[in-house]
């Protein structure tokens, strides 16, 4: 071997020890460690829950490592990004990350103490997820016109719920309130099943939120569905009208789910996860489950993808927040 192939070799190898060195020591073994915790920002039972739970369960089988779910909800799924945001970045703390928490939140509140873009590394875009409006079925209301009827005669009806102040469900009210020129009050909840609670006994008169987490109620008839919000009418409800069709022309909106991690986290560790997670998105009872039973649109993208997501999401919410005039303290 010459010279000048026996130093190119040693170059090599000593970059590839170089960089085995400089992959951190938690990548190197990852995930024999310890358990991984997979924090949810909202309620038990909510759609980033039952998301959160498929995706431990299953990462949990593929990495042969126990994944557990922590329900950490308030502020619109701030409490939950906050303390991720300040984890170690060794992959060892997961985020179910929504349209609210990384994209809405980040000009809807004044004093965010977390940064959706500096503080997190993307990992995959699981689905996108329709939301409906829902009213109490003894509202006496069949239509969203009959909704707008009674919200513009009656002012101690102009109330509507949300998952929380920030959510997409907030800011759907706040558009309602705005595109029909009706003032209404928000009264925000820590999470979704509370709210859909009190909107079924008719204490808050309406509400918008995921298909996914209103079918129970839908299915044992304490909700009723008036309208969707995605452009076209969906499998799970065909009969329902789109806000367009219902009459409030330009209304469309859907939510998504995310998985995230600290800021730092290896990057063999992100790839690692989306990929296992874009498998898991294909396995036959995770696409009957949230799939065809809770009308997600399953996504499972690269860490880069949810990045350029996120890029197009934020600012085009900046700009619903200025038009809405929605502000959280």
């Amino acid at each position: 071997m010459n010279t000048q192939r026996r130093g190119a070799l040693a170059a090599l190898l000593a970059g590839a020890v170089f960089g085995a060195l400089a992959l951190p020591a938690a990548a190197a073994d990852w995930p024999a460690q310890k358990p991984i915790s997979y924090v949810v920002p909202f309620t038990v039972g909510g759609s980033t829950d039952v998301v959160g739970r498929v995706l431990a369960q299953k990462l949990g089988d593929r990495l042969h490592q126990s994944v557990i779910v922590e329900n950490k909800p308030g502020a619109a799924g701030g409490i939950g990004a906050t303390y991720v945001a300040k984890a170690p970045p060794d992959g060892y703390t997961l985020f179910g990350g929504t349209i609210s928490t990384h994209a809405i939140n980040a000009s809807l509140y004044k004093n965010l103490k977390y940064d959706p873009v500096k503080d997190f590394e993307p990992v995959s875009l699981i689905a996108f997820l329709p939301n409906v409006l829902l009213v109490d079925p003894n509202l006496g209301v069949n239509s969203v016109a009959d909704l707008i009827a009674l919200l513009k005669r009656d002012p101690s009806k102009r109330t509507f719920a949300s998952s929380g102040a920030g959510t997409s469900t907030h800011l759907a009210g706040e558009l309602f309130a705005g595109m029909i020129g009706v003032p209404l009050t928000h009264v925000p909840y820590k999470g979704t099943p509370p709210a859909m609670v009190d909107v079924s006994s008719g204490a808050v008169t309406f509400m918008f939120d995921q298909m996914t987490a209103a079918l129970p109620l839908l299915q044992t008839g304490k909700l009723k569905l008036l309208a969707v919000t995605t452009k076209d009418r969906i499998a799970l409800a065909p009969e329902a009208p789109t806000m367009q069709e219902a009459g409030v022309p330009g209304f469309q909106m859907a939510s998504w789910q995310a998985v995230y991690a600290p800021k730092g986290t290896p990057k063999p560790i992100l790839d690692k996860l989306a990929a296992e997670i874009a498998l898991i998105l294909k396995e036959p009872d995770v696409q009957e489950k949230l799939g065809k039973t809770m009308g997600m649109e399953l996504v499972g993208s690269t860490p880069e993808q949810l990045r350029d997501l996120m890029a197009t999401e934020i600012p085009r919410w900046a700009e619903v927040v200025k038009k809405s005039g929605a502000k959280v303290e």
